[in-house]
């Protein structure tokens, strides 16, 4: 820093800066591009090279072929995907937030009923696929198994977040007789917004997950349409490049939904948290 920056904080960065932090940025995203280019291609080479057979390991290109050939079939199964994901985040949003605030108005309520939410998240999602295909339709159980996967992280973020407000503001609002629907609209609430943003970015992966598990037990009963479907009906038919572009396309939604929250989280927090304030120096 300059000795004027020095002692002007607040005057505008110097384009020697600003050249300085655009150059930041563009190694953040070129490098990252480079080193995943630089890894397909030395799939590419490995797979030439050595002439494996695609039933072993396809190439890229074999994959890509697959995308391409096999589009219509992928494409219908990851909107179905696609569609379940995001039935469960948003019923996992739903019922996480509004369990969390009623978490916050009683200590009792939060004891007696806790502990269930935890005893669904530390059950493996493995082994309550199989049950619920017994006693729900495909697609139901589907649902349910992606929704049990996203509820917990949206509902612990969020009984943290509304219990972490400031205790001194909340004894201000307390002096000045401020009932508990003002408490929680103008205090806990938006002490919340960034665990529960935080919640949602890892619900989101946490519901295409566990989606994509409950297909794979529904395939090998035979039944299911999704992506982890076709990956399940790909490998019995040994189409391991339809298999490889499946997959593909799993990581693909997964990463979009990640990046999704993440920009959601920027813009809603940017301006006042420090989480996602932009530092001055």
């Amino acid at each position: 820093m300059s000795p004027s920056e020095a002692a002007n904080p607040t005057a505008a960065p110097t384009p020697s800066r600003v050249i300085r932090l655009d150059r930041e940025r563009l190694l953040g995203i070129l490098l990252p591009v480079a080193v995943f280019l630089a890894a397909i291609a030395a799939w590419e080479a490995l797979v030439r090279l050595n002439d494996i057979p695609p039933y072993v390991l396809p190439s890229p290109s074999r994959i890509g072929e697959a995308l391409v050939r096999d589009w219509g079939v992928l494409s219908g199964s990851l909107l179905v995907t696609l569609k379940i994901t995001v039935s469960a985040l948003l019923a996992a949003i739903i019922g996480g937030v509004a369990l969390a605030i009623l978490f916050a108005q009683s200590r009792w309520i939060e004891l007696s009923f806790f502990p269930f939410a935890v005893i669904l998240q530390v059950t493996p999602i493995v082994a309550i696929a199989p049950l619920l295909l017994i006693y729900l339709e495909p697609n139901t159980a589907v649902l349910v198994c992606a929704f049990l996967v996203a509820f917990f992280p949206i509902l612990s973020n969020t009984a943290l977040g509304l219990a972490s407000a400031d205790h001194n503001l909340r004894n201000l609002f307390d002096l000045y007789g401020a009932s508990r629907l003002k408490q929680l609209l103008y205090l806990r609430l938006p002490a919340a917004l960034p665990f529960f943003l935080g919640g949602l970015r890892i619900g989101g992966g946490l519901a295409l997950i566990g989606a994509i598990v409950a297909e794979i037990a529904a395939g090998t009963a035979g039944q299911g349409s999704g992506l982890a479907f076709r990956i399940v009906e790909s490998g019995y038919r040994l189409n391991i490049p339809r298999m490889f572009a499946a997959l593909v396309l799993i990581s693909v939604a997964g990463i979009l939904i990640f990046l999704i929250f993440t920009l959601l989280s920027h813009l809603l927090l940017r301006r006042w948290h420090e989480s996602a304030a932009a530092r001055e120096n």
